[in-house]
């Protein structure tokens, strides 16, 4: 046997250890999500039951509103997601096409933010959601994140690796500044669109202290904040399988939807020109 193969056999095993630790505690919270409720955990005894149940779900469903808790986190990813296809568009349009002084710098500052924790900004963006009068309002969990500097950074790579002579061609057949991006720089910059989609929905999906912050009542919550109901019930103590049924609630959406896009979501960071 080659050295080289050695050395894929050696990755692969790496990767599959990596992807085994990963997928271990979503397959057993599936499985406990399965065991009947008048089952309880046990030393040892944390898989299977003797049978099994989807009496965890149905209760879940009768404990919290997943229904009102889906339309909320649906309504926030796609304001979200919609406003940020504007914003990071026309930003990295700018960044791309133009040539202007300070360009580098101001490039940098918005790259900075993403170093920037997301725990430190939430006493000042708390203040202003509440100067605005907007508390407890799927538009204050989103309003934070209407731009998005990793979105900006994304696209200009990818319309940086547009040919400039189609540019230019446009430019000669009279192409306004939006009509370039109509026409030229979006078509071309489609799988990186998408997989910035893919990053947004699911980060925004999976959010929890921001909206837990900024919400008091089921009307705004989304599915993550929404499972806070589970932790202020007495009645379900260590009912682990109740747990992971609601659980498993908010994240087969997300893991289905991944699972479907995931080929169109790697070819969107080759095509914006990052290895």
């Amino acid at each position: 046997m080659s050295r080289k193969n050695i050395k894929h056999i050696f990755l692969f095993l790496i990767i599959l250890i990596v992807a085994l630790l990963w997928i271990t505690p979503v397959i057993w919270s599936f499985v406990a999500s399965l065991r009947p409720l008048s089952e309880p955990m046990g030393r040892g005894d944390v898989w299977f039951g003797h049978r099994l149940s989807l009496g965890s779900y149905i209760k879940a469903f009768s404990l919290a509103p997943f229904g009102r808790y889906y339309l909320n986190t649906l309504i926030l990813v796609t304001m979200v997601l919609s406003v940020q296809l504007v914003t990071v568009t026309l930003a990295a349009f700018a960044f791309a096409h133009y040539k202007f002084k300070g360009q580098r710098l101001i490039f940098t500052y918005i790259l900075l933010q993403m170093m920037i924790p997301t725990t430190a900004l939430l006493v000042p963006n708390f203040s202003t959601i509440r100067i605005l009068g907007i508390y407890d309002t799927i538009l204050a969990i989103g309003i934070p994140y209407f731009g998005s500097a990793f979105g900006v950074f994304l696209l200009r790579q990818a319309f940086l690796s547009i040919p400039r002579a189609l540019v230019d061609a446009g430019v000669m057949d009279g192409c306004s500044w939006w009509q370039l991006v109509r026409h030229i720089y979006v078509p071309s910059a489609i799988p990186t669109f998408t997989a910035f989609a893919i990053s947004s929905i699911s980060w925004h999906w999976n959010e929890f202290l921001w909206p837990l912050i900024i919400t008091k009542s089921d009307t705004a919550r989304p599915l993550t904040a929404g499972l806070v109901r589970f932790t202020q019930l007495g009645e379900i103590g260590a009912q682990w399988s109740l747990l992971s049924a609601a659980t498993m609630l908010v994240i087969f959406p997300l893991l289905i939807a991944f699972l479907l896009f995931q080929r169109k979501f790697i070819q969107g960071f080759l095509h914006s020109g990052l290895k």
